[in-house]
């Protein structure tokens, strides 16, 4: 690579926004050169609208300290050498955010969008690379599809919560081992709602029993993600059922979930298991991509582990920790997993699908 990557992160004044910034600003393959938000930000310096309101445990970015804001529906005003456009802009409604990315990829930018809003659309990808990297064939198809020009395409990732555990099932699943049904509890963090849930006093020393939309999500979307690509669109698969019951903890960041698996026929050991799990590796671990972790999955042995205070960081924040493997009485097996919802479930897995379409050669004469 002659010179990094240029790069804009749109909804960039946000907490999932601040975490991509914080992420990319030593990348060793992209460039910060743009930050859009709203338009009451927009024309300010990232000073000026951030300084009092940076959430992120890092240090505050000073380097970018005179980066002006750009309103995120001003195309006029993108840098002309921005590649990829990171999003983590959701507008009133979804059609308005999904228009809204479809319109920077008409332009002939990269989208990689962090929103809800593309992930049920069949020609859009929603993609975990360690699980479904072969889902980016429908990019061409988009494009073609959508009269895209040559860098121009939509990329998903997926809900938060379902980072959590998912890897685990696809390590499974490519052992031989194929996972029929889940039954899923979450536990997922406040920043998993932005900085409003943070900071409402509802959601402190309470715990809530319903997430708008996140049981739904958990559902659904692995169906797609272990679905395939058939002619113009993603089929879902039919050999998975899930049944998830989601609610939001009292904790700022790590998504917990208990998990509960059936097999189609052939039950692992909880031995082979441990084994699969531990020596799990995918796509990303193999490209040796920066932001991949080294082991997607670290099991940890102790009866009270994985702990949110202990495990969310755990290989960068990327790695998915898992503890209590088990034998199930109704199901056949159970165990408790944790994710880092903003780094892995947000900003850092999304950068990581970036990564990945970079060395597979999605992203045309870089």
């Amino acid at each position: 690579m002659k010179s990094k990557i240029k790069v804009s992160v749109l909804g960039g004044t946000g907490m999932v926004g601040q975490i991509y910034i914080s992420l990319l600003l030593n990348h060793p393959w992209f460039q910060i050169v743009d930050i859009a938000a709203s338009k009451k930000s927009s024309g300010k310096s990232f000073k000026e609208v951030l300084k009092n309101r940076w959430k992120i445990k890092t240090n505050f970015p000073d380097q970018i300290n005179n980066l002006v804001l750009r309103d995120i529906f001003d195309f006029n005003s993108i840098p002309n050498d921005v590649q990829i456009v990171f999003t983590a802009a959701e507008l009133e409604d979804k059609i308005k955010t999904q228009e809204l990315e479809f319109k920077y990829a008409n332009h002939g930018y990269s989208v990689v969008s962090n929103t809800s809003a593309n992930r049920w659309t069949d020609d859009v990808p929603m993609i975990i690379p360690e699980i479904n990297s072969d889902h980016l064939e429908i990019i061409e198809k988009q494009q073609k599809k959508r009269n895209f020009p040559k860098n121009g395409f939509v990329v998903s990732k997926s809900n938060c919560s379902i980072q959590s555990f998912l890897v685990a099932i696809d390590a499974l699943n490519k052992s031989g081992f194929n996972v029929n049904k889940i039954n899923v509890t979450t536990m997922q963090a406040l920043s998993g709602g932005g900085i409003k849930i943070i900071n409402d006093k509802n959601y402190q020393n309470n715990l809530i029993p319903f997430i708008n939309g996140e049981e739904e999500k958990t559902e659904n979307e692995p169906l797609k993600i272990f679905g395939k690509v058939q002619d113009n669109k993603i089929i879902k698969s039919k050999n998975l059922s899930i049944n998830a019951f989601c609610s939001r903890v009292p904790i700022i960041d790590g998504h917990s979930a208990v998990v509960q698996l059936q097999f189609d026929n052939k039950v692992p050991k909880i031995s082979e298991i441990l084994h699969i799990w531990e020596n799990y590796k995918s796509i990303p671990q193999f490209l040796k991509l920066p932001t991949a972790p080294e082991f997607p999955i670290k099991y940890l042995y102790e009866d009270d582990r994985p702990q949110t205070s202990l495990d969310i960081f755990n290989d960068k924040g990327m790695a998915v920790s898992i503890g209590r493997l088990k034998n199930d009485k109704i199901f056949d097996v159970k165990f408790f997993s944790l994710s880092h919802n903003t780094i892995r479930g947000a900003a850092g897995g999304a950068i990581l699908v970036a990564e990945l379409l970079y060395k597979q050669n999605f992203l045309k004469n870089l």
